[in-house]
């Protein structure tokens, strides 16, 4: 993938929109490009989170393991979408198996990159951890309304 469609990727992201065009080309330029074969697992849910994951094309189905060892589909990430936005801030386990379902593509923004960017461009964390918020209070929002669930 070119520099300028990371860019335009990472551009479409929920948690990078605001950031400028250098901003990005930044951590367009610091990310890795890993490629998935379909049934390749991208992470598993447990596992320490040191980075997030974009997904540039393909798909992954997104499962949590129960107690009983079962594996449910909870959802399917496609182009565009972030994985793990919160292991960019903070350590942080990952909620759910990612399991890529046809070839894909994704994008690893490491936290030591993502650091280095926030302490390099102080309107950038700002931004980000406005995001972040309200990412965590739509969270909050979903947990409180699956309470009655588990009554």
């Amino acid at each position: 993938m070119a520099v300028s469609d990371d860019v335009e990727l990472l551009a479409g992201v929920p948690l990078f929109k605001g950031l400028n065009g250098e901003q990005l080309r930044l951590i367009a330029f610091g990310a890795e490009h890993r490629r998935l074969r379909v049934d390749d697992m991208l992470f598993r849910q447990g596992e320490e989170a040191e980075c997030a994951y974009v997904v540039a094309s393909g798909r992954l189905d997104l499962y949590v393991t129960d107690r009983l060892g079962e594996h449910h589909l909870q959802a399917r990430a496609g182009r565009g979408t972030m994985l793990s936005e919160l292991a960019l801030a903070t350590s942080v386990e990952r909620k759910f198996t990612a399991v890529a379902s046809e070839d894909s593509d994704v994008m690893r923004i490491s936290r030591p990159l993502f650091h280095r960017l926030i302490e390099e461009y102080p309107d950038m964390a700002t931004i980000v951890r406005q995001r972040i918020a309200a990412s965590l209070k739509t969270l909050a929002s979903q947990a409180a309304g699956m309470q009655d669930k588990f009554r």
